[in-house]
């Protein structure tokens, strides 16, 4: 199982409970929060994490990108691209 967290000091300022006024769509895995209250992102592996963030990025393109759900969404792809067990898979 790969876990990803979604740094709290982004742009968006995400915590668990923000991301949950909002319909983004989870990875298969799920969501988790931290005790801190930061969201962590689950997958079976780095694929798997690489094929969320391609489609949480189409579903960005659908909505307004002055939002705090686009700015989320942001931190979600930039925390999955920064990864470094994604980055190691990608140069593999």
């Amino acid at each position: 199982m790969l876990r990803i967290d979604v740094p709290s000091d982004g742009p968006s300022n995400l915590t668990f409970n923000e991301l949950q006024k909002y319909s983004i769509p989870a990875p298969e895995l799920g969501f988790q929060a931290e005790v801190n209250d930061d969201v962590v992102m689950l997958f079976e592996d780095e694929q798997q994490a690489i094929d969320y963030a391609h489609d949480v990025d189409v579903y960005a393109g659908s909505i307004d990108h002055t939002s705090q759900e686009y700015m989320i969404i942001s931190d979600m792809i930039k925390a999955i691209s920064d990864d470094e067990f994604v980055q190691a898979y990608i140069q593999s």
